[in-house]
């Protein structure tokens, strides 16, 4: 078993300069603003100073901090903008295909297949995630319940997953 040490400045400014945009970009991808992103990005790593840490593998430090930047960004919200369990969903997507550009290239090919979308699943995915709408408030806007709107945005993500994926074997 490891000591658990305390973290130097040097550490904390090495391990922001390994992790700060992954972890950034991590929060986008559940749909965080950029501003939302820029203060739970900053959050996650103060946290580095508040408790006991124990640096292991960069593996392990990425997502020790994607897991305390996850519980910031539920805490924003009175009531987030999807379960928790989808959440472990999101996560297991997100380490799927975040590689050593910390998720970028998935994110190029994200944005081209969020373009591909069109209809209601279009207008459900940009009032979830770039308006921040409620279930209801989405439902009455495409004219459907709740129960249909997160059946809507099950399939789109199911659907923008294989898209991503088809996009990363090509």
């Amino acid at each position: 078993m490891h000591a658990v040490r305390s973290i130097t400045e040097a550490d904390v400014t090495r391990l922001v300069q390994q992790h700060q945009a992954e972890v950034w970009r991590y929060l986008r991808f559940l749909g965080a603003s950029a501003e939302l992103a820029d203060d739970l990005t900053q959050e996650a790593f103060l946290q580095l100073l508040r408790a006991p840490f124990e640096e292991r593998t960069p593996a392990a430090t990425a997502a020790w901090l994607r897991t305390v930047a996850r519980n910031a960004y539920v805490k924003a919200f009175r009531r987030p903008p999807f379960e928790l369990a989808e959440l472990d969903e999101i996560e297991a997507v997100w380490t799927g295909f975040a590689g050593a550009d910390a998720g970028q290239q998935a994110l190029d090919r994200l944005r081209l297949c969020l373009e591909r979308l069109d209809g209601r699943a279009r207008d459900a995915v940009r009032l979830c995630y770039e308006e921040r709408r409620s279930r209801r408030e989405i439902g009455d806007r495409l004219g459907i319940g709740d129960d249909g709107v997160k059946s809507l945005l099950r399939r789109t993500r199911a659907v923008l997953r294989a898209c991503v994926e088809r996009a990363e074997g090509a």
